[in-house]
């Protein structure tokens, strides 16, 4: 059984993560910050409230997984927060060390966390670092430069990190959702005045928003042996964004 660290585990994308994984038979280390998270609870999923910027609780969630279930393989960091509606010059300062601390070290956390148990343990081979970034990792939206800032941070973290883990056997991929139907989106149609999500889907050119289990489903190829040949790489999930 392989064992999987997520993070953001009761979001939109989280929460269809830590389902997909379990589908796939894997056991999941589910960490939050809401005790929503709670709710997730089960056989082969054991629940961690904590927040991604305590580095110390990343990695007593990574010692968890190992020692509840003897190892741990992948780590998925989903975690985020989405802030801002106000040009970069506007922009309060505690917005952008907000999303710093959360959406770019919360990765940084996880990572320094999990990788030395992937490394330790029976199959470094079979390992895999996944974070979740966004499209706004390659383009910029307005109002939202803070935001595009800690994201673009999140793929050169996984850059980084898949070079410093050449020869090891461990791989790092991003993937980067588009639009997709969750609380953080319905956050950001507030700070753009949009009475609801759906207008964003005129910027996919599948004309749709996406759906979490479908996102999910990209993180889960990324989790798996075959997502190797992904390593140092982001899958643009995003359903064609412009």
């Amino acid at each position: 059984m392989r064992v999987a660290l997520v993070t953001g585990a009761a979001g939109g994308i989280g929460s269809a993560t830590v389902a997909r994984l379990v589908r796939d038979e894997y056991a999941v280390v589910a960490l939050d910050v809401r005790d929503e998270v709670a709710a997730l609870a089960g056989e082969r999923v054991v629940p961690v409230v904590a927040d991604v910027r305590d580095r110390s609780a990343l990695d007593s969630a990574a010692a968890l997984a190992v020692e509840r279930f003897g190892r741990l393989d992948v780590a998925v960091a989903a975690a985020a927060v989405m802030a801002g509606g106000r040009p970069l010059w506007e922009t309060d300062p505690a917005t952008l060390d907000e999303l710093l601390d959360v959406d770019t070290r919360g990765v940084w956390n996880t990572a320094a966390a999990a990788v030395p148990a992937m490394l330790a343990g029976p199959d470094p081979g079979g390992c895999r670092f996944v974070a979740v970034a966004s499209a706004a990792a390659h383009q910029g939206m307005f109002g939202l430069a803070a935001y595009n800032v800690a994201k673009h941070g999140v793929v050169g973290l996984v850059k980084g990190l898949a070079a410093d883990l050449v020869g090891t056997g461990v791989t790092a991929a991003a993937v980067s959702p588009g639009s997709t139907r969750t609380p953080m989106l319905e956050a950001t149609a507030e700070l753009y005045g949009l009475p609801d999500v759906e207008a964003f889907a005129a910027h996919q050119l599948l004309r749709r928003l996406l759906e979490p289990d479908e996102v999910a489903a990209a993180i889960a190829f990324c989790c798996s042996r075959e997502g190797a040949v992904l390593n140092g790489s982001v899958v643009h999930a995003d359903g064609g964004f412009s």
